[in-house]
């Protein structure tokens, strides 16, 4: 395991724990369309593929029409992204210190640019990275491999590992051939996905990509 030139991280269940407010949206537009509130493991179940799909998996077939729909959840979600959400233990000096040690950091999220950045702006972790690639990009969605392979063209990298908590991460990674490290700690799940490195804490990823 060598140490990484590039780092490319998810967002929700990566660097912040997001799952409240988005269990928040979630219900919110629920309510709005005369469907009972679900609970934070079922809300869970709807995340992972952008916004679009997760409107999808939380309307079910309702009868809601659809563009209206996904307006009220991303209005409400941008509008209330930030009452509960936090950066993970450890991620701050975490990214301070993989940022002293040469490595270029990177976010690719399904989420929208502007909310992404807003988060990372308002959390303090926007300063550590290079780059931040939303679902609005104009490049296919995770698992898709686009955005991780134009950020390894972009910083001429060879070592990269890819770093999230969700199957459409570790996918993604194999799809670019970066080495996969699954954030055990965050929300999503690995499905059939097989990562090269299993972390509990952001502190632990830091050790393994500087210290082996």
């Amino acid at each position: 395991m060598n140490k990484p030139e590039l780092m490319v991280f998810d967002l929700d269940g990566t660097l912040i724990d997001s799952m409240r407010d988005l269990t928040v949206a979630i219900n919110a537009m629920r309510t709005h369309y005369g469907l009972a509130e679900v609970d934070r493991a079922t809300a869970t179940t709807f995340v992972g593929n952008g916004a679009v799909n997760l409107v999808k998996r939380a309307l079910g077939d309702c009868g809601a029409e659809f563009d209206a729909a996904l307006k009220y959840y991303r209005d409400y979600y941008a509008a209330h992204q930030l009452v509960h959400t936090v950066l993970y233990p450890g991620v701050a000096e975490g990214l301070a210190e993989l940022r002293r040690n040469g490595v270029v950091l990177t976010v690719a999220t399904n989420k929208p640019s502007s909310d992404a950045v807003a988060i990372l702006k308002a959390l303090g972790a926007m300063d550590y990275l290079a780059a931040v690639s939303g679902g609005d990009a104009g490049v296919p969605l995770k698992p898709a491999p686009d955005v991780l392979l134009q950020f390894k063209e972009r910083f001429n990298a060879s070592e990269c590992w890819m770093v999230g908590d969700h199957y459409t991460d570790l996918e993604a990674g194999r799809r670019a051939g970066f080495f996969r490290v699954y954030a055990r700690y965050g929300f999503g799940q690995p499905r059939e996905e097989t990562p090269d490195l299993v972390v509990d804490s952001f502190s632990g990823l830091v050790d393994a990509a500087l210290r082996g």
